[in-house]
């Protein structure tokens, strides 16, 4: 086979692998192609070109996949329970009972009263408890 058809069978591997979610196949097959471009450029026959297409992907395949994938995966982010104990500033007035806003890490959460004691607009407090998307706050 030509070397340029191999570049392209490299390249059309690569990109059938950014189209396709998850599965790192296409790309070690992809890589193994533009690897063979290089031997057909040399002057290698075509068996020998197929061997060194197939050896190549399948050795990069069961070497690099899980390496790859590992470093891939989403990480969990830190858990919710870590709020816990953080610091607030109260948006608005929250009655003793009612719903109010507060700001945390400069989002806007959902807050309501933990000690039954009205809060004012301004207010630093700390997070006692989540409820779903509700903090529960008390005075400091």
């Amino acid at each position: 086979m030509a070397w340029w058809l191999w570049v392209l069978a490299g390249i059309a591997l690569l990109v059938v692998e950014m189209l396709t979610p998850g599965g790192l196949f296409a790309l070690f097959f992809g890589v193994g192609a533009l690897a063979t471009a290089l031997l057909a450029a040399a002057g290698l026959g075509p068996i020998v070109q197929w061997l060194a297409f197939s050896a190549v992907s399948v050795v990069l395949l069961a070497t690099l996949r899980r390496t790859l994938q590992e470093r891939l995966e989403a990480r969990p982010g830190p858990a919710v329970d870590a709020i816990v104990g953080e610091e607030v500033v109260l948006l608005g007035d929250v009655p003793a009972g009612g719903v109010g806003t507060a700001e945390l890490r400069g989002v806007p959460w959902s807050t309501r009263v933990a000690s039954g004691v009205p809060l004012h607009a301004g207010q630093r407090c700390r997070v006692e408890r989540i409820d779903g998307l509700t903090l529960w706050v008390r005075a400091e």
